[in-house]
């Protein structure tokens, strides 16, 4: 586990947390000591190690709150392979698709993902230079003067060629390097891919099927091959970079950190988790909904699944499973998933205040993406304090009066409010433009108040 990781107490996760979601503390708090068990776990004896299984976690509340991105901005301030599962897609009733152990396998291929990026970062420099040497290669190749006295005779090695005077080549370096030669067009020779076939499915057989992603990787690597291109020196160095990289990762060291990272550190969000959940006295697609636990079931509680990096198990890996729980509750769900939950917590329903507070603190709050949208137009956007206040306001007033969708109402709002200007901006030029409680009511109290419009519009 990382330094990173070690580092990260409860409270500056739970800090990290309020930097893009508002409210919500108990659920941060839950992750928070989830994520720091998973620590406390590899400092204990490995004896007692394995007998630690972890806390998983379900949250409950409606849509909108930050169920998501509770779980997203955890895995993604830890480093730690992120996947996000809709479990109502294997609710439908006779539904042949992909089995529960596809979970594991693409959290193996976010983990592979996530090793590369690693593993290439650290091989960089190394992976520059092999690149610069390629480039000065092709701009000052071998000579071929006396080829005739350099023709390989049977039965002795090859003769080398030879080579232009270190001195030329290492002006060219310092050219090179200076982004002297960067607009000089090149031929170079790189790897491509083709592209794997598209594999057709047999009657019965999952579209996830292990058998059938190996094939389509076999074929994959199979379909590589290399090409010439002419490009500027610049391109050349960054495709060159990107080829060599690749090729200083290692596939093993690949596969094995993979395995022990989405072990050790595996995230799995199951959401709508509700959509799942078998109601007493009712038939037909509950009995499919039941099917579907007991098939996620093994793997909650730990199991193994090969998949092309080796075998994961899958009884360290954490579960957080969130639903709105509208129609249902978390004890319809079946007695041995639940007691696979042993953390439950309850999201709130967003107020008015926090719809302000979530226009205005967040790092990537929308009004601050906005704003930086319009400023690639050269459009300086102001908000008033009266119109951050209008439109939390309307986002309120359309969640109480229509579908409660939580904070994404604000995005609707937004787009709404910002329109014309969105449309405008590029005429607009050097100017600023002030956002008023006014400018807001004018683009948006009329589809409030005209409910049919409002069900499509908001």
């Amino acid at each position: 586990m990382s330094t990173a990781v070690r580092n990260l107490t409860p409270k500056m996760v739970v800090e990290e947390l309020d930097r893009y979601i508002i409210g919500q503390h108990d659920a941060k708090r839950a992750v928070a000591i989830a994520m720091r068990n998973r620590w406390r776990r590899q400092m204990v004896d490995e004896a007692m190690r394995d007998e630690i299984s972890p806390k998983n976690i379900i949250m409950v509340g409606p849509t909108g709150v930050g169920k998501t991105e509770i779980a997203r901005r955890l895995a993604r301030l830890t480093g730690a392979p992120f996947l996000k599962v809709e479990v109502s897609k294997f609710t439908e009733v006779g539904y042949v698709g992909r089995d529960v152990d596809s979970i594991v396998r693409d959290l193996a291929e976010v983990g592979a993902q996530l090793v590369r990026d690693e593993l290439r970062k650290e091989q960089q420099g190394k992976a520059e230079e092999r690149a610069e040497e390629r480039i000065l290669d092709v701009l000052l190749p071998p000579a071929t003067d006396g080829a005739r006295a350099y023709t390989d005779r049977a039965g002795e090695p090859p003769a080398p060629k030879p080579k232009p005077s270190s001195a030329t080549r290492e002006k060219l370096r310092e050219l090179l390097r200076a982004g002297k030669l960067d607009d000089r067009e090149v031929e170079v020779e790189v790897e491509e891919s083709g592209g794997a076939p598209a594999m057709p499915t047999a009657p019965g057989m999952p579209p996830g099927d292990q058998m059938g992603q190996q094939l389509k990787d076999l074929f994959g690597q199979l379909g590589r091959r290399k090409t010439k291109r002419t490009v500027k020196v610049v391109e050349a160095r960054e495709i060159l970079i990107e080829e060599e990289a690749g090729k200083l990762v290692d596939a093993d060291t690949v596969a094995r950190n993979t395995v022990e990272r989405c072990e050790q550190l595996g995230v799995v969000f199951l959401d709508e988790v509700d959509k799942i959940c078998a109601r007493e006295n009712v038939r037909g697609a509950d009995i499919s909904r039941e099917g579907v636990q007991r098939d996620l079931l093994p793997l909650v509680e730990g199991s193994t699944v090969q998949t092309k990096y080796g075998s994961i198990k899958s009884d360290h890996i954490l579960f957080v499973a969130a639903g709105a729980f509208h129609m249902s509750k978390v004890s319809d769900l079946i007695p041995e998933l639940q007691g696979r939950f042993p953390i439950r917590v309850e999201l709130s329903s967003l107020t008015g205040g926090d719809f302000i507070r979530i226009l205005r603190e967040p790092d990537n709050s929308l009004l601050k993406q906005y704003a930086a949208l319009m400023a690639t137009e050269g459009v300086r956007l102001v908000y008033e304090d009266d119109a951050i206040e209008a439109m939390a306001e309307a986002a309120f007033r359309a969640n109480t009066n229509l579908e409660n969708i939580g904070a994404r109402r604000l995005h609707t709002v937004l787009e709404r409010v910002l329109e014309e200007l969105s449309y405008e901006a590029s005429e607009l030029g050097d100017k600023e433009v002030r956002i008023t409680a006014t400018y807001v009511h004018d683009r948006v109290d009329k589809l409030l108040e005209d409910q049919d419009l409002s069900q499509h519009i908001l």
